[in-house]
């Protein structure tokens, strides 16, 4: 959701990956993982980019909040309680 935000303010703001990379001092690659949702970039090359682009990381309007916090309790909800490897199926066809 970050990612898709940043790539969104970037677009509106008419600055291209490479303009974002260089103001924000990284590859174009990097920013380009951003956008993505990669979950390998470090935390705050993507508070940067955010930054940059003017994504709001906090929101001060208690009922922006309110509304994303309701939003995310309807969907814990329906998502299951923990995760589970699935079981493994022993190989017997010989």
């Amino acid at each position: 959701m970050l990612g898709q935000s940043i790539k969104l303010a970037r677009i509106d703001r008419k600055l291209t990956v490479e303009e974002l990379a260089e103001r924000a001092g990284m590859s174009r690659g990097l920013v380009q993982r951003i956008e993505k949702g990669d979950m390998g970039c470090a935390i705050g090359a993507v508070f940067e980019a955010a930054a940059i682009v003017g994504v709001r990381l906090f929101d001060a309007d208690q009922t922006t909040i309110a509304a994303k916090v309701a939003t995310n309790d309807q969907l814990l909800t329906l998502l299951p309680q923990s995760v589970r490897n699935p079981a493994r199926r022993a190989k017997d066809d010989f």
